[in-house]
């Protein structure tokens, strides 16, 4: 099977099984398999393709394309994937954007990214501040051993914990970064997403329960679609100040972060 022909049935299929990019993720598993870039495939369409089946069949079924390739991209960084943490999501790069404003006058920032799943929060916080003492912190043994793969594959120093992260966080820190669970049920949510930790998704109350734990001068929260002024409110409640919501690439309001007077 040419790339050219590989291409069109894996666009046919994952049209037909409900993908809502049945093109680009065709790109992505052609290319993939040919070892080249998106960009790159234009050249090789009629090249040989073997392995797209196995692959082709995992996307149908609606595995996270993340998962099916095995590594994905996150800011500067290419990280393992699979089911053991959640996929790195580019509205999450602007969690690390807002902590390395709020880290930009402070020397040797002390860094919790709370929920570290596949490490990605962490190890781009000290791939862009290597000075930095970033540290992080999930309940799920199996997403830590994924994010001391990608640590060592990358070969970034960063502590990476077992625990509560409400509880470390109380420890002290310049800034407390998150992403934490905040679907109340994967009932309707797009099929993608029973693939993943049901763990980091599912979760009401955590970031009041961090923001009240936290000992440190700010808090940067990942926050679910129309939730971002429910978590600003509740900062100010709670006596953080310079409250602000940041909106991510897509323009929806998706960061909140605060600062301990």
């Amino acid at each position: 099977m040419t790339a050219r022909e590989g291409l069109a049935e894996a666009e046919r299929r994952l049209a037909a099984a409900g993908v809502e990019t049945p093109r680009v993720d065709a790109e992505w598993l052609v290319s993939h398999l040919l070892g080249t870039s998106r960009s790159g495939l234009a050249a090789r369409l009629d090249e040989e393709v073997d392995g797209l089946e196995p692959l082709l069949a995992r996307r149908e079924a609606r595995e996270p394309l993340a998962y099916v390739l095995g590594e994905w991209g996150f800011r500067r960084l290419t990280l393992k994937t699979d089911a053991r943490a959640l996929v790195p999501r580019p509205e999450t790069e602007t969690v690390v954007e807002r902590a390395l404003a709020l880290a930009a006058k402070i020397e040797c920032p002390r860094i919790l990214d709370v929920g570290a799943g596949s490490g990605a929060i962490a190890l781009a916080l000290k791939d862009e501040r290597p000075d930095a003492q970033v540290t992080g912190v999930d309940v799920s043994a199996d997403a830590l051993a994924l994010a001391r793969e990608n640590a060592e594959r990358l070969g970034l120093a960063v502590e990476l914990r077992n625990g509560d992260g409400a509880g470390v966080a109380g420890e002290g820190w310049d800034i407390v970064v998150a992403n934490p669970p905040y679907v109340q049920s994967l009932e309707e949510l797009q099929a993608e997403l029973r693939w993943e930790p049901e763990v980091a998704l599912v979760g009401e109350g955590e970031h009041e329960r961090l923001a009240r734990a936290a000992k440190t001068r700010f808090v940067v929260f990942e926050t679910g679609d129309d939730q971002a002024g429910d978590v600003a409110a509740t900062l100010e409640r709670l006596g953080y100040v310079d409250v602000a919501v940041t909106a991510d690439l897509t323009g929806r309001a998706r960061v909140v972060e605060g600062r301990r007077p």
